[in-house]
């Protein structure tokens, strides 16, 4: 069989956006009859949603209508009910029209929650009650999302395109698929003590790289910051008791009062006796704890110690002089040498003139007259 993928296709133009969601029509349910059978959904909202629901419940109705879905509200059981009519043409908008009551029970206000109708919009209801068991922690971590006046909210709104209430025990959020992916992974990991601000570091350089149309094929992960998990002091696990071992046979039985007065002869005393050894361990323990007390006040006369006093102007008079003396010192030695070094010079010339006045008269004794 001859392959038809590459033949010429006309109708397939560049400028076709192939992943655009197209709106359904009343035209294109190709039977025209309606559906086989009625698809229903109900949500309970809580008490103090009531008052508002009653006010918006026309502009709802409306909306709904549009799409030709029934919805009701009962106040009774607090519950809101959309279900498929006989007009009705889109099989996947009674999905939407539950996301809507879902929202609007998850205190959603009306003007943001209808925009879920839209094909472009889905919404995500993320439930954060069971991450932490404290409930003083999970109020800080919820807050931690939430950030100082609201800001970490809004930077996670611009930067994944998506709206997002942080109410009760739940996360809604509504946007583009993809945006909810990121704030579905960014609040999950809030409540693991994950802090957003590193998640919003991140999107930011997404966000730039994604402009750069040379980057659209390579590895983002090398422009990405990794933070490194900083080692937090745990509490020390309690240690384990070691169990006993195991004998059969019951312990020794102890010795009875009466037993012990026995062995050590005072259960044989008399009356007077006993009450003189009382009084005499009584004041043996007086005079034992008089003691520790009067070593304890003596503590307090005790001299404390204190650096030594150095006067300065002392120190330096005193350096001063042993400078000096050192000085005078080497100077006399100095002078010494000198001294010195002069008598044996002229020692040496006496006896240089003394040898040579002998020379000279052995000289005239040895000559002939």
């Amino acid at each position: 069989m001859v392959s038809s993928h590459n033949r010429d296709k006309p109708w397939d133009t560049p400028d076709i956006d192939k992943w655009k969601i197209d709106e359904f029509k009343p035209e294109d349910n190709a039977t025209g009859l309606p559906f086989s059978e009625e698809s229903s959904f109900v949500t309970l909202f809580p008490k103090y949603r009531e008052n508002y629901l009653r006010s918006i419940w026309a502009d709802v109705t409306k909306a709904l209508e549009d799409h030709q879905i029934a919805c009701q509200l009962d106040l009774v059981e607090g519950a809101m009910t959309v279900k498929t009519t006989r007009k009705t043409f889109d099989p996947a908008v009674i999905l939407k029209a539950r996301d809507l009551i879902k929202l609007l029970a998850r205190s959603v206000p009306f003007p943001q929650a209808v925009k879920v109708l839209q094909d472009d919009i889905a919404c995500d209801v993320i439930k954060i009650g069971t991450f932490v068991s404290n409930k003083d922690r999970f109020i800080k971590r919820r807050q931690r999302l939430v950030g100082p006046n609201g800001n970490t909210l809004k930077a996670l709104e611009l930067l994944t395109k998506c709206y997002i209430l942080v109410q009760g025990n739940t996360v809604s959020a509504m946007g583009p698929y993809k945006g909810l992916k990121e704030v579905r992974r960014v609040v999950e990991d809030c409540m693991k003590n994950i802090h957003p601000i590193y998640y919003i570091k991140e999107l930011m350089i997404k966000q730039e790289l994604a402009k750069n149309p040379e980057l659209a094929n390579e590895n983002w992960d090398r422009f990405l910051p990794n933070f490194k998990k900083k080692n937090i002091a745990r509490k020390k696990a309690a240690p384990k008791k070691e169990k006993r071992v195991y004998t059969p046979f019951p312990p020794a039985q102890q010795p009875r009062k009466v037993d012990l007065q026995i062995e050590s002869g005072e259960y044989f005393l008399g009356k007077r006796e006993k009450e003189k050894r009382e009084l005499q361990e009584k004041r043996a323990r007086q005079e034992e704890v008089s003691e520790q007390r009067k070593v304890e006040r003596q503590k307090d006369f005790e001299a404390p110690e204190e650096d030594a006093y150095e006067n300065k102007l002392v120190d330096e008079k005193k350096e001063k002089k042993e400078k000096k003396e050192k000085k005078d010192k080497k100077e006399k030695k100095e002078k010494k040498d000198k001294k010195d070094k002069r008598d044996k010079k002229e020692k040496r010339k006496l006896e240089d003139s003394e040898e040579s006045s002998e020379k000279k008269k052995k000289k005239k004794r040895d000559s002939p007259e």
